[in-house]
């Protein structure tokens, strides 16, 4: 790979990998993501419930790597008389996401409320194609942007929060959720033991994201952390279900050259060490931020709450979301 892609310039910083590598993971995982997604679309759940605690009533919401649309359709059902602009990276997805609003795709509770509008469907949702550093929307001209686990994806962060300031409206707010530095360290000290390939994606601290937040300007931002534990049956699964959503490892120091079978176990075998009653752990440092666009610039208050740990089964996540 070419030292002097601009995509690597941040690799010190955060994540080192190419947005092609991101569009074409997530494009290829799109028909295996729902099935798989059982942690995001928990994160997703707890995102939008924070959503209650905030007195707003925004007109027009983005929602940044939207993904299959969990997201937009709970921004729906929170603000049924908004618009929504669903923005992802990867084309596969989208479909996937418009699929689900369609009449045949909809539940009855959604095609009940929608029903109920005053304005056909097609003009409620719009579905862009775009690079979340770079969006295609005029300065100031959305109410709340809304992200859940993609910003991890983006390589700039500063860039980033640049761009969402720039097209939020003064007053305008951000709820995002990404992950923590903790974030896979079962598997990464696992595939250290055994290689000094880079195996597993690099996350961003949440004093780095505090940080750009500041720089930015951004009004009343809050931090706040949680994990995340889930026990699996094998490590074999814990590595297809990561490919199955598209956090395979993307990391532009990663093992180029395919993993044998030797390493594998010995890998596999290294994992024993955190192996539980429960199973075989996986931890998400799953971080939560939200902040205001501020009218006028003004001084940072960032603050951050302690954070919690939850243990969850597979068996007891996926029952919690079929109710």
């Amino acid at each position: 790979m070419n030292q002097d892609d601009p995509s690597l310039k941040q690799a010190d910083k955060i994540i080192a990998f190419t947005k092609q590598q991101v569009r074409d993971a997530f494009n290829k995982s799109a028909d295996s993501y729902d099935a798989a997604a059982i942690l995001q679309q928990e994160v997703c759940k707890r995102l939008l419930e924070r959503l209650e605690y905030i007195k707003a009533e925004p007109k027009m919401i983005v929602d940044i790597g939207t993904g299959t649309g969990q997201g937009t359709r709970g921004l729906a059902r929170q603000y049924p008389q908004a618009n929504i602009v669903s923005v992802d990276i990867a084309e596969n997805m989208l479909k996937k996401n418009r699929a689900k609003l369609t009449p045949e795709g909809l539940s009855n509770k959604l095609k009940s409320l929608l029903s109920r509008q005053k304005y056909p469907q097609q003009q409620k949702y719009q579905f862009v194609c775009a690079d979340a550093e770079q969006l295609p929307f005029a300065d100031a001209s959305v109410d709340l942007i809304f992200s859940n686990l993609t910003i991890q994806w983006c390589l700039d962060l500063g860039a980033l929060f640049r761009e969402f300031r720039r097209v939020l409206k003064p007053g305008g707010f951000l709820l995002f959720t990404t992950f923590g530095t903790d974030t896979l360290k079962e598997l990464r000290a696992s595939w250290a033991a055994v290689s000094d390939k880079i195996h597993v994606n690099d996350f961003v601290d949440i004093h780095d994201i505090g940080d750009e937040l500041y720089n930015v300007q951004a009004e009343n931002p809050v931090m706040d952390c949680e994990q995340i534990i889930l026990n699996y049956r094998s490590v074999k699964d814990i590595l297809l279900e990561l490919k199955a959503v598209g956090a395979h490892n993307q990391n532009a120091g990663r093992e180029t050259a395919l993993t044998g079978k030797n390493r594998l176990q010995a890998m596999y075998q290294a994992y024993e060490q955190f192996r539980s009653a429960d199973g075989y752990p996986v931890t998400y440092d799953v971080l939560y931020g939200h902040a205001w666009n501020p009218k006028t610039p003004m001084q940072n208050t960032q603050s951050k709450q302690d954070g919690q740990q939850t243990s969850i089964s597979l068996s007891q996540l996926k029952s919690t979301l079929r109710s």
